[in-house]
Protein backbone atom coordinates (compact mmCIF):
# COMPACT_ATOMS: atom_id res chain seq x y z
CA UNK A 1 0.00 0.00 0.00
CA UNK A 2 0.93 3.60 -0.88
CA UNK A 3 1.54 5.86 1.59
CA UNK A 4 -1.10 9.16 0.92
CA UNK A 5 0.71 12.14 0.15
CA UNK A 6 0.72 15.12 2.60
CA UNK A 7 0.90 17.93 0.13
CA UNK A 8 -1.94 20.38 2.05
CA UNK A 9 -4.52 22.34 0.47
CA UNK A 10 -4.06 26.13 1.64
CA UNK A 11 -5.78 28.96 2.46
CA UNK A 12 -5.67 31.65 -0.54
CA UNK A 13 -8.49 34.03 0.07
CA UNK A 14 -10.86 34.20 3.47
CA UNK A 15 -13.28 32.19 2.22
CA UNK A 16 -10.83 29.60 0.08
CA UNK A 17 -8.98 26.57 0.35
CA UNK A 18 -6.77 25.46 -2.90
CA UNK A 19 -5.38 21.84 -3.33
CA UNK A 20 -2.99 20.52 -6.30
CA UNK A 21 -1.47 17.16 -7.45
CA UNK A 22 0.24 16.12 -10.36
CA UNK A 23 -1.07 13.25 -12.03
CA UNK A 24 -0.20 10.94 -14.70
CA UNK A 25 -1.38 12.29 -18.52
CA UNK A 26 -2.49 12.66 -20.31
CA UNK A 27 -4.95 15.59 -20.04
CA UNK A 28 -8.09 13.71 -21.57
CA UNK A 29 -7.34 11.16 -18.69
CA UNK A 30 -7.11 13.27 -16.08
CA UNK A 31 -10.21 15.42 -17.46
CA UNK A 32 -12.57 11.31 -17.33
CA UNK A 33 -11.85 11.40 -13.91
CA UNK A 34 -14.03 14.48 -13.01
CA UNK A 35 -16.21 14.23 -15.81
CA UNK A 36 -17.11 10.65 -16.23
CA UNK A 37 -19.67 9.05 -13.23
CA UNK A 38 -17.99 5.58 -13.21
CA UNK A 39 -14.69 7.16 -13.10
CA UNK A 40 -15.52 9.73 -10.71
CA UNK A 41 -16.95 7.36 -8.42
CA UNK A 42 -13.71 5.58 -7.93
CA UNK A 43 -12.17 8.95 -6.14
CA UNK A 44 -14.86 10.88 -4.93
CA UNK A 45 -18.61 10.36 -5.87
CA UNK A 46 -20.51 8.36 -9.14
CA UNK A 47 -23.48 10.34 -10.36
CA UNK A 48 -24.86 12.14 -13.49
CA UNK A 49 -23.64 15.35 -14.67
CA UNK A 50 -24.97 16.94 -17.72
CA UNK A 51 -21.41 18.85 -18.72
CA UNK A 52 -22.93 22.63 -20.03
CA UNK A 53 -23.52 25.52 -18.25
CA UNK A 54 -26.58 25.54 -16.08
CA UNK A 55 -26.40 21.26 -16.70
CA UNK A 56 -26.84 19.53 -13.27
CA UNK A 57 -25.01 17.15 -11.76
CA UNK A 58 -25.90 14.18 -8.96
CA UNK A 59 -23.41 12.96 -6.76
CA UNK A 60 -23.41 9.83 -4.33
CA UNK A 61 -20.87 9.62 -2.07
CA UNK A 62 -19.81 5.97 -1.10
CA UNK A 63 -16.80 6.50 1.11
CA UNK A 64 -16.46 2.28 1.68
CA UNK A 65 -16.08 1.75 -1.94
CA UNK A 66 -13.39 3.96 -2.87
CA UNK A 67 -11.07 0.78 -2.20
CA UNK A 68 -11.11 -2.68 -1.64
CA UNK A 69 -10.11 -2.09 1.52
CA UNK A 70 -12.12 -1.45 4.12
CA UNK A 71 -12.33 0.49 7.74
CA UNK A 72 -14.84 1.83 10.04
CA UNK A 73 -15.57 5.31 9.26
CA UNK A 74 -14.56 7.63 12.71
CA UNK A 75 -17.44 8.06 15.19
CA UNK A 76 -18.77 11.38 14.03
CA UNK A 77 -18.95 10.04 10.15
CA UNK A 78 -20.23 6.50 10.78
CA UNK A 79 -24.06 7.66 9.52
CA UNK A 80 -21.99 8.58 5.70
CA UNK A 81 -21.42 4.77 5.76
CA UNK A 82 -24.67 3.32 6.92
CA UNK A 83 -26.75 5.89 4.21
CA UNK A 84 -24.41 7.06 1.28
CA UNK A 85 -25.59 10.91 0.89
CA UNK A 86 -26.06 12.53 -2.01
CA UNK A 87 -25.44 16.13 -3.47
CA UNK A 88 -26.66 18.11 -6.01
CA UNK A 89 -25.07 20.43 -8.35
CA UNK A 90 -25.32 22.95 -11.03
CA UNK A 91 -22.60 23.30 -13.49
CA UNK A 92 -21.06 27.10 -13.67
CA UNK A 93 -18.42 26.54 -16.30
CA UNK A 94 -16.64 24.23 -18.82
CA UNK A 95 -13.91 24.16 -20.96
CA UNK A 96 -13.79 20.56 -21.65
CA UNK A 97 -10.45 18.83 -20.98
CA UNK A 98 -9.35 21.81 -18.83
CA UNK A 99 -11.98 23.86 -16.57
CA UNK A 100 -14.75 22.47 -14.73
CA UNK A 101 -16.84 24.27 -12.03
CA UNK A 102 -20.29 23.71 -10.15
CA UNK A 103 -22.27 24.18 -6.76
CA UNK A 104 -21.22 22.95 -3.84
CA UNK A 105 -23.91 22.82 -1.33
CA UNK A 106 -25.06 24.68 0.85
CA UNK A 107 -23.18 27.96 -1.08
CA UNK A 108 -20.34 27.18 -1.75
CA UNK A 109 -18.72 26.47 -5.36
CA UNK A 110 -15.78 23.94 -6.31
CA UNK A 111 -13.55 24.94 -9.19
CA UNK A 112 -10.93 22.09 -11.07
CA UNK A 113 -8.10 23.30 -13.49
CA UNK A 114 -6.17 21.03 -15.27
CA UNK A 115 -3.00 22.27 -17.01
CA UNK A 116 -0.48 20.59 -19.01
CA UNK A 117 3.11 19.69 -17.42
CA UNK A 118 4.72 17.86 -20.23
CA UNK A 119 3.77 14.44 -19.71
CA UNK A 120 1.80 15.12 -16.50
CA UNK A 121 -1.29 16.99 -15.89
CA UNK A 122 -1.45 19.54 -12.71
CA UNK A 123 -4.78 19.11 -11.04
CA UNK A 124 -5.63 22.29 -9.42
CA UNK A 125 -9.03 22.18 -6.84
CA UNK A 126 -10.24 25.29 -5.69
CA UNK A 127 -13.33 25.41 -3.17
CA UNK A 128 -14.82 29.10 -3.06
CA UNK A 129 -17.37 30.84 -0.77
CA UNK A 130 -17.53 28.33 2.57
CA UNK A 131 -19.08 29.70 5.42
CA UNK A 132 -16.54 29.55 7.81
CA UNK A 133 -13.22 28.21 9.37
CA UNK A 134 -15.25 24.97 10.35
CA UNK A 135 -16.51 24.28 7.29
CA UNK A 136 -12.48 25.08 5.53
CA UNK A 137 -11.64 22.52 8.10
CA UNK A 138 -14.12 19.64 7.31
CA UNK A 139 -13.86 20.13 3.04
CA UNK A 140 -10.12 20.61 2.81
CA UNK A 141 -9.46 17.13 5.16
CA UNK A 142 -12.35 15.76 2.59
CA UNK A 143 -10.77 17.23 -0.86
CA UNK A 144 -7.36 16.05 0.71
CA UNK A 145 -8.00 12.51 1.36
CA UNK A 146 -10.28 12.39 -2.00
CA UNK A 147 -7.32 14.07 -3.96
CA UNK A 148 -4.94 11.25 -2.64
CA UNK A 149 -7.01 8.51 -3.37
CA UNK A 150 -7.45 9.80 -6.88
CA UNK A 151 -3.60 10.33 -7.39
CA UNK A 152 -3.44 6.16 -6.20
CA UNK A 153 -6.12 5.67 -9.05
CA UNK A 154 -4.65 7.54 -11.60
CA UNK A 155 -1.00 5.52 -11.05
CA UNK A 156 -3.17 2.44 -11.46
CA UNK A 157 -2.39 1.74 -7.61
CA UNK A 158 -5.08 0.16 -5.64
CA UNK A 159 -5.78 3.22 -2.58
CA UNK A 160 -6.26 2.69 1.20
CA UNK A 161 -9.72 2.80 2.57
CA UNK A 162 -10.96 6.00 2.28
CA UNK A 163 -11.26 6.32 6.48
CA UNK A 164 -7.63 5.00 6.68
CA UNK A 165 -6.67 7.83 4.43
CA UNK A 166 -8.75 10.12 6.44
CA UNK A 167 -7.20 9.05 9.51
CA UNK A 168 -6.52 12.86 11.31
CA UNK A 169 -6.35 14.61 8.43
CA UNK A 170 -9.08 16.89 9.71
CA UNK A 171 -7.54 17.12 12.74
CA UNK A 172 -3.72 18.12 11.20
CA UNK A 173 -6.25 20.64 9.23
CA UNK A 174 -7.47 22.18 12.22
CA UNK A 175 -4.13 23.00 13.63
CA UNK A 176 -2.63 24.67 9.98
CA UNK A 177 -5.56 27.05 9.79
CA UNK A 178 -5.50 29.81 11.71
CA UNK A 179 -7.91 30.62 14.27
CA UNK A 180 -9.58 33.99 13.82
Amino acid sequence: MTVPTKKYGRIIAPAEVRFERLLPGPIETVWEFLADSEKRGEWLASGPMDLKVGGKARFTFRHAELSPHKAPAPAKYQDIDAKPPTSEHVITRVEAPYLLAFTWPPGSEVTFELKEQGSKVLLTVTHRRLADRGEMVMVSGGWHTHLDILVERSHGRTPPAFWTAFGDIEAEYERLYPKP
